[in-house]
């Protein structure tokens, strides 16, 4: 969502790294160029001038004009002011995600206008608080207006593993709402979601009902879901429901898309409310915790280690990872063991997603974007080593011609491809083998050259 920010930003930065010595000019010039890029990634012009401003105190001082690096330190000035802007920072206290510190049954109030995913948002919460918190979670739909509507959450429950409240037909939002709540606390449900009505556009409709179910549920959580891809709209609307309704928080989806993000860094500052979830993708587990600092790492091309570690905890077996790590120490890793970890990089996201998370990785954006990584290699690698037989994926030394004509047949790829998958897999286990000869002690002495092809457990150089 922050490419075209981050890269401008990333450009103006690259240009006083190289000056070295910064004066009150260079850091004016500096701010005149952020200030366009904020500009230019609809940021409202309130929150620009803010945030701007903000930078400029701090920055022409002569603790940063004398400072050892200081491009570095306004770098630094930058990412807190970001921080702020996003709603996090010193002495500011943000939890992530939802709140549930209150008695069962908790209500959350699924807030938005048609279109926005909410009804699909709902179904993402629901599996998070089943599979994360291990909540007893009911859905209830109370969208009596757009067709299938209620069926659509019925079916995203079943896929969530969590109840959906039986459909009654003719009943109105609110006789929904407290059936919901009767049933919740009839059978002991922690959190109820009240997914309600959207309209194509703000109307003293929707706000009403809106209203009424609000106060007749009195929920812990009223969020309202955005569409990250609307842009200024999607700060107009966040602005309107919380005057009119009041929000506890805010869920961007598609921000997977290439949204400008201006409208998360406006969010806060325009109308308090939080930011609390991304939807990240159209699937049920694509939804991450908001982080101001984290997202604020992600603009200024500092990455996010600690979201991918968190990723990689919750989508990663455990099991077989272990199983893994003591068939690499044996040496006896082989391609069956290849496409398990295929598929468990698929779990964790797109691989373009997952590598946007590391440090410095924006500068070679456009590379990756190229090779199409996600359409194309992991895919397609992954029906390669599906073409084999059990014994052709255990004993690869027996590929010879008329196999790998066989096998890129039946993946739809080439001959050329099964080399290369063979000659990748080849490099890992020669790898593997000199981690295992080589033992603890071996790889402290001769560090990762010991590992290159053709060091022999020496040092190459």
């Amino acid at each position: 969502m922050f490419e075209a920010l981050s890269g401008k930003l990333n450009g103006v930065f690259d240009r006083l790294r190289r000056r070295g010595a910064l004066t009150e000019d260079n850091v004016s010039e500096a701010l005149r160029e952020v200030r366009i890029a904020l500009l230019e990634a609809d940021v409202a012009l309130p929150v620009v001038k803010d945030l701007v401003n903000k930078v400029r105190e701090r920055a022409v001082g002569q603790e940063v004009i004398r400072s050892v690096s200081p491009a570095q330190q306004v770098i630094k000035i930058v990412n807190d002011c970001l921080v702020e802007a996003l709603g996090g920072g010193e002495g500011v206290e943000h939890t992530p995600g939802l709140n549930l510190n209150a008695a069962a049954p908790i209500a959350i109030l699924m807030i938005g206008l048609q279109g926005s995913g909410k009804t699909t948002t709902s179904g993402k919460i629901a599996l998070r608080l089943r599979g994360r918190d291990k909540k007893k979670v009911l859905l209830a739909s109370l969208d009596v207006h757009r067709p299938a509507a209620q069926l659509q959450l019925e079916t995203l429950a079943k896929q969530a593993g969590v109840t959906s409240l039986p459909i009654i037909a003719g009943q109105t939002p609110l006789q929904i709402a407290a059936r919901a709540m009767q049933v919740a606390r009839g059978e002991l449900y922690d959190v109820v979601i009240l997914d309600t009505a959207g309209r194509l556009s703000i109307d003293e409709a929707l706000m009403a009902e809106v209203a009424e179910v609000k106060a007749a549920t009195k929920p812990h959580e009223s969020l309202l879901v955005v569409d990250a891809m609307t842009g200024q709209d999607a700060v107009n609307t966040a602005r309107i429901f919380n005057e009119r309704v009041g929000l506890t928080g805010i869920v961007m989806t598609r921000v997977d898309g290439d949204a400008r993000g201006g409208a998360a860094l406006s969010m806060r500052a325009v109308t308090g409310a939080p930011i609390k979830l991304l939807g990240a993708g159209e699937k049920l587990d694509a939804l991450e915790d908001f982080h101001p600092d984290r997202i604020a790492g992600r603009i200024l091309g500092m990455g996010d280690i600690v979201s991918l570690v968190e990723r990689a905890a919750e989508t990663i077996d455990k099991a077989e990872a272990e199983k893994l790590a003591a068939k690499m120490q044996k040496g006896q890793f082989d391609l069956e063991d290849y496409a398990s970890q295929l598929k468990q990089i698929g779990k964790m996201g797109s691989l373009s997603g997952i590598l946007g998370m590391l440090p410095g990785i924006g500068k070679i954006k456009s590379q990756i974007e190229d090779a199409n990584l996600d359409n194309t290699v992991l895919k397609r690698q992954a029906a390669i080593i599906g073409s084999m037989t059990p014994k052709e994926r255990r004993n690869p030394e027996i590929l010879k011609a008329s196999r790998k004509r066989r096998i890129a047949a039946g993946s739809g790829s080439t001959v050329q491809d099964v080399n290369r998958l063979l000659k990748q897999f080849d490099d890992m286990s020669a790898m593997m083998k000199r981690m295992n000869k080589l033992g603890q002690k071996g790889l402290m002495r001769g560090g990762l050259g010991a590992l290159l092809p053709g060091a022999g457990g020496k040092r190459p150089f």
